[in-house]
């Protein structure tokens, strides 16, 4: 049996990691500035995280939510006192576009609407409803195109007021900071004016952080430095550190029922177990702190490369732009320079996505990588 080709490969093969680098089946070490699309977020093989999951597969790895999984509560309690998102009660799924297709599926039933306003650029899974609300019509099959969305530009205020005066718009789904997208922001007044028509008009507000999220931008979320409150707030990807786990906040105003969303393996002990090792790591590492400094340096260093004409992003969630396309670019520097980054939708934008451990000498050692990448280019 073969593999449905559906993935553009490189010619890679990874067998072990530690922290920021990855080896191959030759030994050959590589930087990894990528993280597997943000997902590496306390380092690859952290030695608290090997040794919490492996001592949990000593004791029990799985059962279904039909029993109690103290892991779980402990989980929602230092989630909550290290994000500051006290007003909300947790539940637990496996993956982004799961969080995001639970959060839209909760919206639906609190509102008793079915509209979705999104935004252009926007990606946020590839499961049913999540896969609609993601701009990419290349990735939406005809069974996925009976939800109902409206696409507006990130920003415009007056297209979302527009499409909230039909009355049946369930919720407004936004990314603080676009991932897949290329890196785009809203700015507060934005968030601010939202917020104010989607109380207006009986609609909610989904914070898609699960690409954001877990510190990656310096603050636990990144809706956060707009100080606003969403109603719903998706999570995964830096949650587990490469375990398979995502969840959703869901407001205190939101109330649950029995049957009311569920799922197989959602919240189960090694996932639990991950999140923990994760969240205590964070914290006793001084990780947002550190993704906060660890920015500024970088950003300090990449000002003398004049290529590069923009950088979006916060923290440790960084695009940086272009006049050209990068593919090239981003081939030679894994390739020649071995060294892992990432594309978007914007063709001339790298990403940036690097575990929040990542050192400034790592940064140094990208920075004289590119400077010559970018010198062959043009030579």
């Amino acid at each position: 049996m073969g593999l449905f080709n559906v993935y553009p490969l490189f010619d890679i093969t990874p067998v072990r990691a530690q922290d920021v680098y990855i080896y191959d089946k030759d030994d050959n070490e590589y930087l990894d500035l990528y993280g597997g699309h943000a997902v590496i977020s306390i380092g690859h093989s952290h030695p608290t995280y090997v040794k919490r999951l492996s001592d949990q597969l000593d004791k029990i790895a799985f059962y279904s939510n039909s029993i109690q999984n103290p892991l779980q509560q402990q989980m929602a309690d230092k989630l909550a006192r290290l994000s500051g998102c006290h007003d909300y009660d947790l539940f637990l799924c496996n993956s982004g576009a799961e969080a995001n297709e639970n959060a839209l599926k909760v919206a639906s039933f609190a509102t008793g609407k079915k509209k979705v306003i999104a935004f252009n650029n926007s990606f946020h899974g590839r499961t049913s409803a999540a896969v609609a609300v993601t701009d990419n019509p290349k990735i939406v099959a005809p069974i996925n195109a009976q939800q109902e969305v409206i696409f507006c530009e990130l920003g415009d205020v007056n297209a979302v007021e527009k499409a909230l005066e039909t009355g049946d718009v369930c919720c407004i789904i936004i990314e603080t900071i676009q991932g897949v997208g290329g890196l785009d922001e809203a700015t507060t007044s934005f968030f601010d004016l939202i917020v104010t028509l989607s109380r207006k008009h009986n609609c909610l507000i989904i914070a898609d952080e699960v690409q954001s999220g877990f510190g990656r931008t310096g603050d636990f979320f990144a809706f956060q430095k707009h100080k606003w409150t969403p109603d719903l707030i998706p999570i995964a990807k830096g949650m587990g550190n490469g375990f398979p786990v995502g969840g959703v906040l869901i407001h205190h105003d939101i109330k649950a029922s029995f049957g009311m969303l569920g799922t197989t393996f959602g919240g189960n002990h090694l996932a639990c177990t991950a999140v923990n090792a994760v969240l205590d790591v964070i914290e006793s590492e001084n990780l947002m702190q550190k993704a906060n400094d660890t920015s500024t340096y970088f950003l300090d260093q990449i000002k003398e490369i004049k290529e590069i004409k923009r950088v979006k992003g916060r923290g440790l969630m960084l695009g940086l732009e272009f006049d050209f396309p990068i593919a090239e670019l981003r081939k030679d520097l894994i390739l020649n320079h071995r060294i892992f980054t990432g594309n978007s939708k914007n063709p001339n934008l790298i990403r940036i996505l690097p575990s929040l451990t990542v050192q400034q000498h790592h940064l140094d050692h990208f920075v004289t990588a590119l400077k010559k990448a970018l010198k062959t280019r043009t030579s």
